[in-house]
């Protein structure tokens, strides 16, 4: 995922002058002349680097002259941005450079840098250029973006599987992925915890389902790997690989993501029986702490409830529709708010209180049969294991004097 550079007016210039020489030449180039690589990036510091970049390089061996393809431009100063990705709107473009221009890029971002020769015929060669090309035009080169379906990644996967006859796909959808876009997305977060963990939260069932490797391929570093296993005709009746070679261009100097994914159990269950002890205890002991903690947890779960409940209803984000968290984060939270306040020694609570928190209750249930039945996808085991005992304390400090 590559931010838009903003470029002053006359560098502007500059690498469009440079830019148009290389691409006339990939463009009249015959194909047998033409070299393919994917060119793939590694993850980056920030949020919406870590998931890592690729790009297609297409270079004229008779010119030596070369231009990366990549599908990951976006702005943020595009009208209503943050409006639309909230909405799951997002606007990307296709983009393309000079290959030395964008390599130096990610070079000077300590990101890592590596090249796949791929086995292309001249045919195969100039058909994927010949697209690419087309894809290039400004009617051609914007798209919807999803993180998982049809992203960068997804979309230099796809036009690779479109220039050698569909094999990539044929090939990689008999094997199954080795994680799901959950476990990717928590693994690759990871150094970014809080992040991590609202992610982990927001995602859905969609995000839990098995994965084949065609699948995974929607992310850069996977695309990589599955390339290596690809085989194409060599057109003799054999096979021959489809990475000819591969070369590391410039090694990785950033943290490494983690190659499996953190267990967010061991710290979200651990939390939730502290902060129920905590609210068991001050409700007994300390009441200003008890209605502090109390008011805190409700108007969390409330507020979250909300997000989910809007991601699920408003908008095009797909992996957080049908969310199980809603059962045990949800607006309900919010009418418990005044009881928590007023709460004192001979309180009674009103019918109100009571049928939110039986409803609470069996909201929970629900959600941990839910989670117990065969053929479940969503796997919110952490976000299970807070919120029950945070629930039972919350349910026994507001009725234990009726």
């Amino acid at each position: 995922m590559n931010l838009l550079r903003h470029l002053p007016i006359l560098l502007a210039a500059l690498l469009l002058g440079a830019a148009m020489p290389a691409r006339a030449s990939i463009a009249n180039a015959p194909g047998a002349d033409l070299e393919v690589s994917l060119v793939s990036y590694g993850p980056g510091e920030t949020y919406w680097e870590r998931f890592g970049h690729d790009a297609i390089e297409v270079r004229d061996r008779v010119s030596g002259q070369a231009v990366n393809f990549n599908y990951g431009v976006f702005d943020f100063n595009e009208k209503n941005f943050f409006v639309n990705f909230a909405r799951g709107r997002m606007h990307y473009l296709m983009d393309a450079d000079p290959s030395a221009l964008d390599e130096s890029y990610y070079v000077d971002s300590e990101r890592s840098v590596s090249r796949q020769r791929l086995t292309m015929n001249a045919a195969q060669s100039s058909a994927l250029r010949d697209f690419l090309l087309w894809n290039l035009r400004p009617e051609n080169a914007g798209y919807n973006y999803d993180y998982y379906v049809d992203n960068c990644t997804t979309r230099v996967r796809d036009a690779l599987n479109k220039a050698l006859g569909g094999v990539l796909k044929t090939q990689l959808s008999v094997h199954a992925g080795d994680m799901t876009y959950r476990q990717q997305t928590v693994r690759l977060m990871s150094a970014q915890p809080w992040l991590m963990l609202v992610l982990d939260l927001g995602l859905g069932p969609y995000a839990d389902q098995p994965l084949n490797a065609w699948q995974e391929s929607f992310l850069p570093m996977e695309l990589q790997a599955q390339l290596r296993k690809v085989h194409i005709s060599d057109g003799n009746g054999g096979q021959q690989p489809l990475v000819r070679d591969e070369r590391l261009v410039s090694p990785n100097h950033l943290e490494v993501p983690p190659a499996a994914a953190p267990d967010l159990r061991l710290p979200l269950a651990p939390a939730g029986l502290l902060l129920a002890g905590l609210i068991v205890l001050a409700r007994r002991r300390w009441f200003p702490g008890y209605a502090l903690l109390g008011t805190v947890y409700l108007l969390t779960a409330g507020l979250i409830g909300l997000t989910l409940l809007g991601l699920w209803t408003l908008t095009a984000h797909h992996s957080a529709w049908a969310n199980a968290n809603l059962l045990l984060f949800n607006p309900m939270a919010l009418l418990l708010l005044p009881a928590v306040w007023h709460s004192r020694r001979g309180y009674t609570a009103s019918r109100l209180v009571d049928g939110v928190i039986v409803l609470q209750l069996l909201a929970m249930l629900i959600a941990v049969l839910l989670h117990l039945l065969p053929g479940v996808v969503q796997q919110n085991q952490p976000w299970l294991l807070f919120a029950m005992p945070c629930w039972l304390a919350i349910a026994w400090s507001l009725r234990r004097h009726r």
